[in-house]
């Protein structure tokens, strides 16, 4: 694991989405739409039908992000997307679905 520096600029937010997100391809769309955000971090199934995510990168990376996921892929259908910041040291190289 690699440690954040202090003077980042980098934002890590937790997120959970609701809806009709599971069984649509959401995860895989979430990893390739990061990848060409250029966000690092997780996305994950929850046991709830909610989907889960870590996103880490610049505010306005992040941001576009969470407008994304606001919609999803297509055959979605999110009613909620909620996200709070995370204060971390920890400092992700990638993203990925676990």
């Amino acid at each position: 694991m690699k440690k954040l520096s202090a003077n980042h600029a980098i934002e890590t937010v937790s997120v959970r989405i609701t809806g009709h997100v599971q069984g649509v391809g959401f995860r895989a769309a979430a990893v390739r739409q990061a990848h060409a955000m250029k966000i690092a971090g997780w996305v994950r199934n929850n046991a709830d039908s909610s989907v889960e995510a870590v996103l880490q990168g610049p505010h306005e990376q992040v941001d576009r992000m969470l407008s994304w996921l606001l919609t999803g892929p297509p055959g979605a259908r999110v009613a909620a997307v909620e996200s709070q910041e995370m204060h971390t040291e920890r400092y992700f190289d990638r993203f990925e679905q676990i």
